[in-house]
């Protein structure tokens, strides 16, 4: 687990290793989420990207009778 250090004005480095990754890119946009005692960096993605990530994906659910 790779460590950063705080700078005065509050900002983090994200390492190389972590950049390359997640297929970070300067100017990216992040959503940061509290959890617990944590911080949660996401990258946000644009909708163009997400195209076909549900590809496959089963779509046969149960439903009950007064669903259909």
């Amino acid at each position: 687990m790779r460590s950063v250090t705080v700078s005065p004005k509050f900002q983090v480095v994200i390492p190389k290793e972590v950049r390359d990754a997640m297929g970070i890119v300067s100017g990216q946009k992040m959503q940061m989420l509290t959890y617990r005692n944590r911080i949660e960096l996401i990258p946000i993605k644009p909708m163009k990207k997400m195209k076909g990530l549900l590809k496959g994906i089963n779509t046969e659910v149960m439903r009950d009778d007064d669903r259909i």
